[in-house]
């Protein structure tokens, strides 16, 4: 089964430094019927203005992963981590037991964009931790390049502590990729740019879909795309 979710269905709010859209209940938007798909609890698309962004907060027990799409994104945290994060790299922070940070858009000129998507981790009572790498973009042309995964993978991967990947693709118009989903797995799709059809159905850009019960996928780009994969119990 594909469901999918168009972009304007998202919750959307602006805070005026922040304008974010939610895929999934957070804050002050609340639908008991859009908790989560499986483990995935958080994937919102945030927009900081120049200089702001979020002060020093807690998070426990989450996997949180976050994706650059423009600008900088300035980390730092109580287990010594100062980081700036950039297109073309993925930051994983285990929250585990606990653990304090800040996120701030790195330039006092350009807006930062970025995606950050929360995970339930397969235990919990976790010793915090935190991973920053650039992943090689060229090998994800027309090919899905898992850039974080609990298994050993042929590229460097994040690790993360659930039963699940992330990919990333920019899939030229006109081509295709086949996913072999199984069965009793979860297949998420989110279209960062372009339009992407997933077996005869028609994504746009910001678009999602959540995927069960099939046994394989076919992407098949109208246009350029820019697009991220999750495979998820």
């Amino acid at each position: 089964m594909i469901k999918i979710f168009p972009s304007d269905s998202r919750f959307q709010a602006n805070h005026g430094w922040l304008k974010t859209q939610f895929s999934f209940s957070f804050a002050e938007y609340y639908d008991p019927d859009n908790m989560n798909f499986g483990p995935m609890r958080v994937l919102n698309d945030d927009t900081i203005q120049a200089g702001y962004g979020f002060g020093t907060h807690p998070h426990k027990e989450m996997e949180i992963v976050t994706i650059m799409l423009e600008g900088v994104l300035r980390h730092k945290d109580n287990t010594g981590n100062e980081e700036e994060l950039k297109p073309g790299e993925i930051q994983r922070m285990s929250a585990g037991t606990g653990i304090l940070h800040s996120e701030y858009n790195g330039s006092t000129t350009e807006e930062a964009k970025l995606l950050q998507l929360w995970f339930e981790p397969k235990e919990y009572g976790l010793t915090p931790s935190y991973e920053q790498f650039a992943y090689d973009q060229k090998a994800m042309l027309n090919a899905l390049l898992p850039v974080v995964s609990a298994n050993q993978q042929e590229h460097r991967v994040a690790h993360i502590h659930q039963d699940m990947t992330i990919y990333l693709s920019r899939l030229e118009a006109g081509k295709n990729i086949l996913f072999p989903q199984q069965t009793n797995r979860r297949t998420f799709l989110f279209i960062m740019e372009g339009q992407v059809e997933v077996n005869g159905q028609v994504l746009e850009r910001r678009d999602s879909a959540r995927i069960t019960d099939l046994d394989k996928l076919e992407l098949v780009a109208g246009q350029d795309s820019y697009f991220m994969l999750i495979d998820l119990p």
